[in-house]
């Protein structure tokens, strides 16, 4: 019985090690800087290239085979010019499609039309640094010094109200 106590004890601390390493748990806490990513181009690309020169980020995590995220992406697509005139918003959309599946990303993307920067994370480093898990849409937003100010999983319909309305008390 001491063994198994002292196993799961060690489990335990391994765990929460883990955890304190990799993850943002807490509001403010910093988008992770040298997480490798790739663009549509297949390059290798760092985290810290998401920024907006001191504006709001808005992070999305998602999957081709989300239709929740996809539904979120289009209907961002209907506004997001107004968003980015009005509050200089930039909008990331983060792939977490596995190897298996990145290959459609990009012919996805541009069958879409989506104005918005695009990276793969297909061995899902950010999305693990950041504790998003499966259940995409992840999104959040960072202000304008890269601190997580908002998050939020999932989506319905008229969602993307909430989102912008965060964004413009993040300006105030």
């Amino acid at each position: 019985m001491k063994t198994m106590k002292k196993i799961l004890l060690a489990v335990i601390l391994v765990f929460a090690f883990h955890l304190s390493h990799f993850t943002v748990n807490a509001q403010n806490a910093k988008l992770p800087e040298n997480i490798m990513l790739k663009d549509l181009d297949g390059q290798s690309v760092p985290s810290s290239v998401i920024q907006n020169n001191g504006k709001p980020v808005i992070i999305s995590f998602w999957a081709t085979w989300c239709k929740p995220c996809n539904r979120e992406l289009d209907a961002i697509k209907e506004v997001y010019d107004e968003w980015q005139e009005e509050t200089g918003v930039k909008l990331v959309a983060v792939s977490i499609d596995d190897a298996r599946s990145a290959a459609r990303v990009r012919p996805w993307v541009n069958g879409k039309d989506w104005p918005y920067e695009v990276f793969l994370d297909q061995n899902k480093d950010l999305a693990h640094a950041m504790n998003v898990g499966a259940d995409v849409p992840h999104t959040f937003i960072l202000n304008g010094e890269g601190e997580i100010v908002w998050q939020h999983k999932g989506y319905q319909d008229g969602g993307e109200e909430e989102l912008i309305e965060k964004v413009r008390e993040i300006l105030k």
